[in-house]
């Protein structure tokens, strides 16, 4: 994947907590716009990953895979966010409901909002629930296409001495 693709989906999988700005205009949390509201739904993913498509012409890939990867950043963190154990859910279906989701597997702890409360004692309970459901799984994802392109180059050794 080319490196600039590569940073714009890392920035856009963090979009959607840009509704935190909500808080200091007044929206509150259960409010379509507030936290985990419409940034946190599908609609929001397709229109991130549309808008930079059409204004990313340098970004190294086809218009499809800039298109699907930024889909796939951005859906990533709604989805990410219903799997915690606090507050109230994603608008996953914004703009047709307004209903919040949570998953049905919800291993990893809440971070507070506040910078100070999450360095508080739950900083540590925080940091390995998504250790542990987050940037693991995400690792041995990344890994998983070399750790094959090496198998099967190695058994392809083995069968050719064998021959």
């Amino acid at each position: 994947m080319p490196w600039r693709l590569a940073s714009v989906a890392a920035v856009a999988s963090m979009l959607p907590d840009l509704d935190v700005l909500a808080f200091r205009l007044g929206i509150p949390y259960s409010h379509p716009f507030g936290h985990r509201g419409a940034s946190h739904s599908l609609a929001f993913a397709v229109l991130v990953a549309l808008v930079v498509t059409t204004l990313g012409a340098r970004i190294g890939a086809s218009r499809r895979t800039t298109f699907l990867v930024l889909l796939t950043a951005v859906v990533s963190h709604p989805l990410l966010d219903a799997m915690t154990d606090g507050g109230l859910g994603v608008a996953l279906f914004w703009p047709f409901s307004n209903e919040r989701f949570f998953a049905p597997f919800r291993p990893i702890h809440v971070a507070p909002i506040s910078p100070r409360r999450l360095l508080s004692g739950r900083a540590g309970a925080v940091f390995e629930s998504e250790l542990l459901y987050v940037w693991l799984p995400c690792l041995l994802a990344s890994a998983a296409p070399y750790a094959i392109r090496l198998w099967s180059r190695h058994s392809r050794k083995d069968d050719a001495g064998l021959a």
